[in-house]
């Protein structure tokens, strides 16, 4: 079947809209109508009908166009009461006159109004020769660089070149290509011309590559970055890494090099420009990556105690398929180890000959010598992390062969096993830092105070729970079992403990005592005591692991345990499926070394935090998450679908994973009977109020499915994501990265008040002031206590009012500047330069830096609409000054508020006792007191980041007034000057903020 002709360059842009198409026009008082639109031949008129006016006056000038705007970004659009129901990707507006007035449009697709914006913006930025150009797609870069490629692989010189030979040829210049897609191309081409030949022309090679190789959503970005070119330049290219990408520190020479690598012509290259094929595999190369590669590396602190960290774990790691019947086998632990797993679990058993042996309990046929294992462990333990690794010890071994196991393990692994006492002195464990390279045992242990040789230990682990659930007649009591002293001794920092509860814990556990955790138990704690198993995991060190009923191997989810802290949740590593792929993605973050810093909020001593908060976490600034999936590539067919041809529906879900309040799901729209490049073209928005514990999960599901649904998936913590346009590598139901499948799309994160859908406002509910959220300080009780944190309460209000108000006076820039919440300074500055610019080419307005702030200011008389962003922008700056000069002194207050409130911690207890608190009422006055801290520590630190941000935002304004030539003299005297300015807002704050911040 014939396919439909892809957009690959501006003439089929114009071709598209010379065809015409229906849009639908939104007024302001909120009606919407369809119009047939349509570009004049003559391409310098836009012309709709049917419509009341006369046929002269139902049209646009080109040359009156001033600005096309893509997605829901004028005040007609904001104010529409039926905004809600627009598509943001289908929407676009075109301003229009000296007042900037805007004809705001609604294609029945992203596609299509990409076609528009893309083909409208050429026009406009080439008015004086658009009719040069329509002569066609000849000349241009591309083209020249097809021909030489097929005159090089016309070894006749002909001119024509047998069908397969070019088959061969762009399959070498595309990979991803199907031979079959590649011979239809050529076949659709030659019956369009009633030919009936296997060979092709010079133009019929090229004609096919352009349809086959454009990525039609790649296309409208070029140009919408190159200026409406059809290349990028070193200039265009610095732009989008900078003000797109997130890219910092980037230089032209550095772009250069970017083209000179990824540039397929030798003109290109030379030339310094990349065109379309060049730039599609520069995003597809690892360098636009959507992973952080600041996080492929250890990049967090390694010197806290190890209970801070989550730890990359494995249950009954010896086993490669089911826990009921599965075979032991030594390549559980090489997987799981090459996987940066640093805990794994060894349950060991009297084999024949005095030989220990690793085997299923309900399988014990099949088995694996205890030497074996060690011996595999020894030599992967530390290839993909160099960080401690803890051997969890399931003993149920005879005395004898007890003593074998302890000889074995200190011949294979010499010094590396970790035996040192720990010291009551301490509070804490020693940190992975201190650890590197050391195997711990986690084990039982005799009494210190005993001097025998060996002596009788509790076994409570997941034998008890093992027999309880699968026998009739287990009567309760805990199984003794026999241990050696020789093994005991192993044991130092990592000593195998029965948990009680949380009272006798926090009591008389010592730092060094662990606790082991079945699902279900863990599960019931976590829903009656989240805050009190989050500060019971700041010291101690918790083991989760499957319940026995889980006979099949399947995951528990590790996320409800790691929102409590839980540092080792173990996973059956041989079972793929969504918790394994969140246990992955998770991991690969801190360069895959097994450990993850939790945050801070769970760390701090005194600090306040629930598992199962459903709102705002005190202290920590809410994110917007915006997450545009653009298109997929080279998607395969469900690995278990049935009877049925090789033609796919996909549809894309983005999940959100974390603590309750961030969870979230949303899905695509299906696009039909299309594997090798769906379009989808939608925005979604999520609120992130933990950052630091989320997780992005996209997964490809098949919407006409039969037995299988599942196409890739791909699993990544929100710390990792890279902003800007990126390419996901999908990953196989198993955990593999499949070669080529990707999916295209955009990312953008702001602060909660920068984000967001447009609001609906009318003239009255922008007039008045909109009500604020306060994080609220709570009531301990204690008179004494509670008149100190009063005290912070209008500091409080200041530091919340500063950053609220820079981020609102920052929104309504962007709004006026007609771009998207996702959109940075830089950008508006952009866009604001082109509208500053008159008509002769020189700008109204110049860069005067007052008291080292950039300020601008009207050469002579200015429109209304200038006037409009001028004042806009003033307010900008004057928001961010005021925070920048008020802020030391804000957040003095407030810590010293911290402080004299941190003085009646140690005696809280107490104060409590002589009011008459105890019990349930004592209990809450202690949580409401870590609430307060919290809340104090959250809020100073998120001022002293916004100042950072402010002083940012001045020297990034600075920076790009000066290149966008609003200065009076944009010289290198000029450029000087400005650097001193930088200079002198942080010079003006770095001696305060060394002190205070």
């Amino acid at each position: 079947m014939p396919s439909e002709k892809k957009i690959s360059s501006a003439h089929d842009c114009i071709s598209f809209m010379q065809a015409g198409c229906e849009l639908k026009k939104v007024r302001p008082n909120s009606r919407i109508y369809n119009r047939f639109f349509t570009l004049d031949t003559d391409l310098q008129a836009l012309r709709w009908e049917p419509s009341k006016k006369d046929l002269e006056k139902a049209k646009l000038d080109i040359s009156a166009i001033k600005e096309i705007r893509l997605g829901k970004n004028t005040e007609t659009f904001r104010n529409n009461g039926l905004a809600d129901q627009i598509c943001e990707d289908c929407a676009f507006s075109i301003l229009h006159g000296e007042n900037y007035e805007s004809l705001d449009l609604v294609a029945n697709s992203a596609d299509v109004a990409n076609i528009w914006v893309s083909g409208l913006r050429y026009l406009v930025s080439r008015s004086k020769q658009p009719l040069d150009f329509m002569e066609g797609n000849q000349n241009t870069p591309r083209f020249m660089w097809l021909k030489t490629v097929f005159e090089a692989a016309d070894v006749d010189g002909n001119g024509i070149m047998l069908e397969d030979t070019s088959v061969e040829l762009i399959k070498q210049l595309n990979p991803t290509l199907k031979e079959s897609k590649i011979r239809l191309k050529f076949k659709e081409i030659q019956k369009s011309k009633e030919k009936l030949t296997t060979r092709v022309t010079e133009e019929e090679f090229c004609e096919a590559f352009c349809e086959l190789c454009t990525r039609p959503e790649v296309y409208f970005l070029l140009v919408q970055i190159s200026k409406n070119k059809e290349y990028l330049d070193a200039n265009d290219l610095m732009l989008f890494l900078e003000a797109e990408q997130g890219v910092a520190h980037i230089t032209e020479d550095m772009c250069l090099d970017i083209i000179k690598r990824y540039e397929l012509s030798e003109e290109g290259r030379q030339k310094g420009f990349l065109a379309i094929d060049g730039f599609t595999q520069y995003l597809l190369s690892p360098e636009c990556d959507i992973f952080d590669p600041e996080q492929k590396k250890v990049a967090q602190d390694m010197t806290q105690p190890l209970s801070h960290y989550y730890i990359n774990a494995s249950h009954n790691t010896y086993l490669i398929e089911d826990q009921f019947r599965g075979p032991a086998d030594v390549n559980g632990y090489v997987r799981a180890l090459k996987m940066g797993c640093r805990s794994v679990e060894l349950d060991v058993s009297d084999g024949s000959d005095n030989e220990p042996i690793l085997c299923n309990r309900n399988n014990m046929t099949s088995h694996v010598s205890f030497r074996s294992v060690i011996e595999v462990i020894n030599k992967f333990a530390f290839i993909a992390s160099e960080y401690p690794l803890i051997l969890c010890l399931g003993n149920h071994c005879s005395l004898p062969q007890q003593k074998v196991m302890v000889e074995q393990m200190k011949k294979v692994f010499g010094d590396k096993l970790y035996t040192e006492a720990p010291l009551p002195s301490e509070s804490y464990l020693p940190s992975p830092e201190k650890l590197k390279r050391m195997i711990i045992v986690k084990g039982k242990k005799l009494p210190s105070d005993s001097e025998v040789l060996e002596g009788e230990v509790t076994d409570e682990d997941e034998e008890a729970e093992m027999s309880r659930r699968m026998s009739v007649d287990y009567n309760g009591e805990q199984k003794q079992i026999w241990l050696c002293k020789e093994l005991s001794d192993l044991v130092s920092i990592c000593k195998s403990v029965q948990y009680r509860d949380f009272e006798v814990s926090m009591k008389s556990q010592n730092y060094w005592e662990i606790c082991s955790f079945s699902e279900t138990e863990a599960s019931r704690i976590a829903n009656e005591y989240p805050e009190d198993f989050v500060n019971y995991n700041k010291k101690f060190l918790s083991r989760i692991y499957p319940s026995a009923m889980r006979i099949d191997s399947s995951n528990l989810n590790p996320q409800d345990f790691w929102n409590c802290g839980c540092q080792i949740v173990a996973m059956n590593f041989q079972t793929p499926g969504p918790m394994m792929d969140l246990h992955t993605g998770w991991f690969l973050q801190n360069g895959g070394c097994g450990y993850v810093l939790r945050p801070s909020v769970m760390r701090d001593e005194i600090s306040y935090f629930s598992a199962n908060t459903k709102g705002i976490v005190p202290g920590v600034s809410p994110l917007a998450l915006h997450i545009k999936i653009i298109s997929g590539q080279n998607f395969p067919k469900p690995k278990g679908a049935c009877a049925k041809g090789d033609v796919i529906d996909p549809y894309v879900c983005i999940e959100i994973h974390g603590i309750p309040a961030d969870c979230s799901e949303q899905r695509t729209k299906t696009v039909q009977q299309n594997s090798d490049n769906p379009i989808f073209d939608e925005t979604f928005e999520f609120q992130v109020n933990l950052p630091e514990l989320a997780m992005i999960r996209f997964v490809v599901l098949d919407d006409d499915y039969i037995g299988d649904e599942f196409i890739g998936q791909y699993t990544i913590p929100f710390e990792c994501l890279q902003p800007g346009y990126r390419h996901v590598p999908l990953r196989s139901f198993v955990g593999d990265i499949m070669e080529h499948v990707t999916l295209f799309v955009h990312i953008a994160i702001t602060n909660r008040s920068g984000g967001g859908k447009a609001q609906k406002r009318s003239l009255s509910v922008r007039m008045g002031k909109k009500v604020r959220e306060y994080t609220m300080l709570r009531n301990i009780g204690l008179k004494t206590i509670d008149d100190i944190f009063k005290i912070a309460v209008h500091p409080l209000r200041e530091a919340i009012d500063m950053r609220e108000n820079m981020q609102n006076a920052i929104v309504s820039i962007k709004e006026l500047c007609g771009l998207p919440p996702t959109a940075n300074l830089k950008q508006c500055l952009l866009t604001l330069s082109s509208r500053l610019i008159t008509s002769d080419n020189t700008p109204s307005v110049s860069l005067v830096m007052k008291d080292s702030f950039p300020c601008l200011e009207a050469l002579g008389a200015i429109p209304d609409v200038q006037k409009k962003m001028l004042a806009a922008y003033d307010q900008m700056i004057q928001e961010s000054r005021f925070l920048i000069e008020m802020a030391d002194t804000v957040h003095e207050k407030i810590v010293q508020c911290q402080k004299a409130g941190m003085e009646f911690h140690e005696e809280l207890h107490n104060l409590g006792a002589k009011e008459g608190l105890k019990g349930r009422k004592l209990n809450k006055a202690t949580e409401s007191f870590a609430w307060n801290i919290t809340v104090l520590k959250g809020q100073g630190d998120l001022l002293k980041n916004a100042k950072n941000e402010a002083i940012e935002n001045m020297k990034q304004i600075q920076l790009a007034c000066l290149s966008c030539g609003l200065s009076k003299a944009p010289s290198s005297s000029a450029e000087a000057k400005g650097k001193r300015s930088l200079e002198a807002i942080e010079e003006k704050d770095g001696g305060e903020e060394n002190g205070k911040l």
